[in-house]
C-alpha cells in the first residue's frame, strides 16, 4: 500500500516536471521564433542610442569675404532614457550642476515625443560643468555629453541688431513647428538675419550611433551620419565701415555725456547705404548687447542687465524707432514746393524771425535772416522760409509728396519689426484726437516736427533719393546665398526700384546745391567738415523732444557729383545735430573713402579715458560746445 502511494507521488512529480519543461520550451519557442526579432530590437535600443549632431549654421560674410558670424565647437547635455524613465534624483542632481530648476528639466522630458531619443537639456556648457559631470558620472546614469556647433559672433556686439541671435526653441515655437520637424532642444534664430534666414542657414542635423552601458556612459561609436552645414550668406555690409561707425558712435556718446552737457545721450542709430542700389553698408544701434550671451540660454544676471536698462538695448533703432525728422524733412518740403511751382529757386522770401500767420512759429533764438532764396534757406535751415512753403503747399499736398519719398510706409528691408513711421495728415489727427487740422500744424509738418515721424532707415532713403535723382530702392542686406560645400550661388539679390520722385533737373540742382552749402564754411555743419577732401552734401537737423533734450540728426551723401554712400545718423537727446550726429557721419565717410581718420575732441577724450579708466570729469570742468557765427538757426 505504501509502495503504491509512493509510485503515485513520483508519477505526479514526473508529470509536473514534464509540464514545466514543456512550458519552458514553449516559452522559449515563443520568444525565439515568434518574437525574437522584436526583443532583439528592444535589447539593441537599450544598448544603442542615436545621438543627434547639430548642423553648423551658415556663415555670414561681409561684402569683401570677411567672416562676421560663424560657429565654434561646443558641448551640450542630454538625457538618454536607458532602462526606463530618468530617475528623479538624477534630475535633481543634474539641475544642481547646471543651475537649473528641476521642474524645467522635467518639462523637457515630458515634451519629448519619443521615449528612446536623447533629450537635450542645456547647450554650450562650460568646462567647469563638464568636469563636474565627469566626476559624478556614477551618480548620473543617462546623462550624456554631446558635441554641437555653437554660434559665434566674432566681434561680440558688432552688428548685433542686424545679425540677431540664436536660442533654444520656445514652447510656442515648438507647438507651431512640430509639423515642420522641429523638436525639443532645437536652436532657432530669434532676431535679425538669424530669424529671417533660419530655414536656409540652419542646415541638416546628423547623428552618431553610440553604444552605452547601463550607466548611460558611451562605450563605443558604431557609426555616424555627418551633418550638412547650412547655407552661407554674403552680406552687403562692409565690415570696415561697420566697425568705424560703431567706434565713432560709442566715442561720441561718451563725449556728449561727459563733456558737452548731454548726460542722457545714451541711445543712437546710424544707417549707411549705397544710394544707387539700396545696399546696406552698415547698421548701428545703441545701446547694444552681446548675442554670444544667448548661446546655451542667457544667465539671469545678463538678462537682468539688458531688461533693466531703460534705453532698451534689444531695440533696433535703425528700423523700429521713429523720431521727428526735423529739418532733414525740408528736403521733402522743398522738393514739393519747387515741383508744384509754389516757389522758384530764385524767389526770395522775407524772414523776419517769425511767420506772419503764426507769430509763435519762429527761428531758434528768434534769428532773422531777411530776404533769402531757396538755396540759402536750405543751407541755413531757415524755419520761417519753410513755414511759408508749408503754407503755400497745404497739408494735403505735403502729405502726398512725403509719401512719394516713401515716408509713412515700410521700406521693405528684410528684417523683422520694421516701423512705418508717420506722415502728418488731417485724417490721423481726426481719428486719434477727434480734432480738426490747424495751420500751425502744417507749419510744424513742413519742418519735420509735430506729427511727422521717421526711422533712420527711412531718412537714409530720403537723402539717397536726393543723391540719385529721385529713385527709391528697397534696402537690402544679403547679396548672395552660397552653398558651403560647392560654393555655388543658390540665390542672388540686386537692386529693386520701388518708386520714383518726379524731380526736374532744376529742382534737383537747387536741392543738391543747398545741401552742399550745409557742409561748406557758412553752413550749419561747415566746421565739422572743415578740410574734408571729398566733396559731400548733407543736412543737419534738431528734432524737438518733449521728454528731454532735443534729438540730433545728420543726413549726408558723397561724393557730391557721383554719390556712392548715403548716411543717416540720429543721437537721442544729443542736442544740435551738428554737435552730436555730424561728427559720427564724418568718421563713417573717412572709413568709406579710405581717408586717414581725423582727430577731434572726442578722439582725444577717448584716449584720455583709455589711459585713465574710471576718471570722472567734474561738472564745472566740462567743455561747452563750440559754435560758429553762421549757426543761427536751431539745427
Amino acid at each position: 500500500m505504501i509502495k503504491k502511494s509512493s509510485n503515485q507521488r513520483l508519477d505526479t512529480l514526473a508529470v509536473i516536471i514534464l509540464l514545466v519543461f514543456v512550458a519552458l520550451i514553449s516559452r522559449l519557442v515563443w520568444l525565439q521564433v515568434f518574437h525574437g526579432q522584436e526583443f532583439k530590437q528592444k535589447a539593441e535600443n537599450n544598448r544603442i542610442r542615436l545621438l543627434p549632431i547639430t548642423a553648423p549654421r551658415g556663415t555670414f560674410y561681409d561684402r569683401n569675404g570677411v567672416p562676421l558670424v560663424n560657429n565654434r565647437p561646443g558641448f551640450s547635455i542630454s538625457l538618454v532614457p536607458i532602462n526606463g524613465p530618468i530617475a528623479d534624483d538624477v534630475i535633481v542632481r543634474l539641475a544642481g550642476i547646471l543651475g537649473m530648476n528641476p521642474d524645467d528639466i522635467r518639462k523637457k522630458i515630458k515634451q519629448q515625443d519619443s521615449p528612446l531619443q536623447p533629450i537635450k537639456i542645456k547647450s554650450d556648457i562650460g568646462p567647469e560643468v563638464m568636469a563636474q559631470i565627469e566626476e559624478r558620472r556614477q551618480d548620473l546614469p543617462g546623462v550624456v555629453l554631446e558635441i554641437q556647433a555653437v554660434r559665434s559672433y566674432i566681434d561680440n556686439e558688432l552688428g548685433a541688431h542686424m545679425f540677431g541671435y540664436v536660442s533654444e526653441i520656445s514652447d510656442t515655437e515648438l507647438e507651431k513647428g512640430k509639423a515642420k520637424g522641429y523638436k525639443t532642444g532645437d536652436i532657432l534664430g530669434k532676431f535679425g538675419l538669424e530669424q529671417v534666414w533660419d530655414k536656409d542657414i540652419r542646415g541638416t542635423d546628423g547623428g552618431a550611433q553610440i553604444e552605452v552601458n547601463v550607466s548611460g556612459k558611451p562605450v563605443q561609436m558604431l557609426g555616424t551620419k555627418q551633418p550638412i552645414a547650412g547655407n552661407d550668406l554674403i552680406l552687403t555690409i562692409d565690415a570696415k565701415i561697420q566697425k568705424a561707425a560703431e567706434k565713432a558712435m560709442d566715442e561720441r556718446l561718451k563725449y556728449l555725456q561727459d563733456k558737452l552737457g548731454n548726460p542722457e545721450a545714451k541711445a543712437a542709430a546710424a544707417v549707411v547705404m549705397n544710394p544707387q542700389t539700396g545696399e546696406i553698408l552698415a547698421l548701428v544701434s545703441r545701446p547694444t548687447f552681446n548675442p554670444n550671451k544667448f548661446n546655451g540660454g542667457i544667465s539671469m544676471k545678463d538678462w537682468k542687465e539688458i531688461n533693466d536698462n531703460p534705453n532698451n538695448p534689444m531695440q533696433d533703432r535703425t528700423i523700429s524707432a521713429s523720431y521727428p525728422p526735423g529739418s532733414a524733412f525740408k528736403i521733402v518740403t522743398g522738393t514739393a514746393a519747387l515741383e508744384t511751382g509754389k516757389v522758384t529757386p530764385e524767389e526770395k522770401i522775407f524772414d523776419a524771425g517769425r511767420h506772419r500767420l503764426a507769430p509763435a512759429k519762429s527761428n531758434a533764438h528768434n534769428a532773422a535772416l531777411g530776404w533769402i532764396d531757396f538755396k540759402v534757406a536750405l543751407a541755413k535751415s531757415d524755419n520761417v522760409y519753410f513755414y511759408e512753403l508749408g503754407n503755400r503747399l497745404g497739408i494735403d499736398t505735403l502729405e502726398e509728396w512725403a509719401r512719394k519719398f516713401g515716408l509713412g510706409a515700410l521700406t521693405g528691408i528684410n528684417l523683422p519689426d520694421e516701423d512705418d513711421g508717420l506722415v502728418a495728415n488731417q485724417r490721423y489727427k481726426k481719428k486719434v484726437y477727434g480734432e480738426d487740422w490747424v495751420i500751425s500744424e502744417t507749419f510744424d509738418a513742413a519742418i519735420g516736427q509735430g506729427f511727422q515721424l521717421a526711422t533712420p532707415l527711412q531718412m537714409a532713403s530720403v537723402i539717397s533719393q536726393a543723391a540719385n535723382g529721385g529713385h527709391r530702392f528697397r534696402p537690402y542686406l544679403v547679396s548672395k546665398m552660397v552653398s558651403p560645400t560647392t560654393g555655388e550661388v543658390l540665390k542672388s539679390f540686386g537692386p529693386e526700384e520701388l518708386g520714383t520722385v518726379p524731380m526736374s533737373p532744376k529742382t534737383l540742382e537747387a536741392i543738391r546745391t543747398g545741401l552742399r552749402d550745409v557742409v561748406t564754411p557758412d553752413g550749419t555743419a561747415g566746421y565739422i567738415f572743415e578740410g574734408f577732401p571729398i566733396p559731400i552734401a548733407g543736412k543737419t537737423s534738431t528734432a524737438e523732444n518733449p521728454h528731454g533734450d532735443d534729438h540730433g540728426w545728420f543726413v549726408a551723401y558723397g561724393p557730391y557729383d557721383n554719390p556712392t554712400i548715403a548716411i543717416a545718423v540720429i543721437v537721442e537727446q544729443g542736442g544740435y545735430g551738428s554737435d552730436s550726429a555730424a561728427p559720427i557721419a564724418r568718421k563713417i565717410m573717412e572709413a568709406a573713402f579710405n581717408l586717414p581718420p581725423s582727430r577731434d575732441a572726442a578722439d582725444i577724450y577717448a584716449e584720455e579715458l583709455a589711459a585713465k579708466p574710471g576718471t570722472i570729469i567734474a561738472p564745472e570742468n566740462k567743455i561747452q560746445p563750440q559754435r560758429v557765427v553762421s549757426e543761427l538757426i536751431k539745427d
